[in-house]
């Protein structure tokens, strides 16, 4: 009996062993190196699938992958937003739209019988989508006292790759390094072409005027509208001019606190209060005795 059972196991391993190797997927390509496409938004794009020629039996599937992965090309047709912006060329992909969305990876995989069973390659492409940048946001103050310490902004947050930042005064380009130039203008300030600010270590009068900035990468550029600064010197006289009245309000408070002292129209308007309210207690001790009298007969 236990030798019937060890002969029954043996004959369903050597079943599953043969079964296996049948059905096992011969020549599995390792990855090839990754292709990197370019492409401008909302120009065109191919993905390009490097296997063997296409033949009849072939199935072709492309997916994009991330978080999660999802079909581009299954069943021999393209999926989602693709299949009214793209067309298959042979085993790549025509993208005639592309946008911004598109970027990311990709994999196509091609599968075939062949005599030793089914033969799987497969192949990466990356997707990178460059972006022109947007009219960039600039903070520009409208007003602002000299020697001190000023900082314009400029930013964009669409363009792909990173854009650089130049600044304009009066339609005129400043320099990064202002020492450089020859222009009338405060040679303290710095430029960061990378973040996008402006600043004035110590701003001048000479630096009133109209700011600019501009956003620009390997696709294009664009500039925000000009914003006026006025820089303006600290009034100093009139900051003593306001002194001295607030001094002289109070000068005059004081004299008249001091007079109607001398004068005694604090005391005598304190000693009023003082015989109202003794009157008002004799009045009232005279009505409660005429109500305790009342009360008594």
């Amino acid at each position: 009996m236990a030798r019937s059972r060890h002969r029954l196991l043996l004959l369903l391993l050597r079943y599953l062993v043969v079964a296996l190797g049948y059905h096992k997927a011969y020549g599995l390509s390792a990855p090839k190196n990754q292709q990197v496409v370019t492409a401008i938004e909302y120009q065109e794009a191919i993905l390009a699938c490097k296997t063997p020629k296409k033949t009849v039996s072939s199935r072709l599937e492309w997916k994009k992958l991330g978080e999660s992965v999802s079909f581009v090309y299954y069943q021999q047709t393209l999926q989602g937003n693709f299949k009214n912006r793209a067309e298959m060329i042979d085993f790549s992909i025509r993208i005639k739209n592309v946008t911004r969305s598109d970027a990311g990876k990709y994999r196509c995989e091609v599968s075939a019988p062949s005599e030793k069973g089914q033969n799987l390659e497969e192949d990466t492409v990356t997707l990178e989508v460059l972006v022109a940048p947007a009219v960039p946001s600039c903070e520009v103050p409208s007003s602002a006292l000299t020697g001190t310490v000023v900082e314009l902004r400029c930013q964009d947050k669409e363009g792909n790759p990173a854009p650089e930042y130049t600044w304009f005064k009066d339609g005129i380009r400043l320099l990064e390094n202002p020492r450089l130039g020859s222009q009338i203008t405060n040679s303290s300030y710095t430029m960061n072409t990378k973040t996008g600010t402006l600043q004035f270590n110590t701003v001048s009068k000479l630096d009133s005027g109209e700011y600019s900035c501009e956003a620009r990468n390997s696709v294009g550029y664009r500039r925000c509208p000009g914003k006026r600064m006025q820089v303006d010197d600290l009034n100093i006289s009139g900051i003593i001019a306001a002194v001295v009245v607030v001094a002289l309000v109070i000068s005059v408070c004081g004299l008249g606190v001091c007079y109607a002292q001398r004068k005694g129209y604090f005391s005598k308007e304190a000693s009023f209060q003082k015989s109202n309210s003794s009157s008002k207690a004799t009045t009232m001790s005279e009505n409660d005795f005429k109500h305790t009298k009342s009360f008594i007969i």
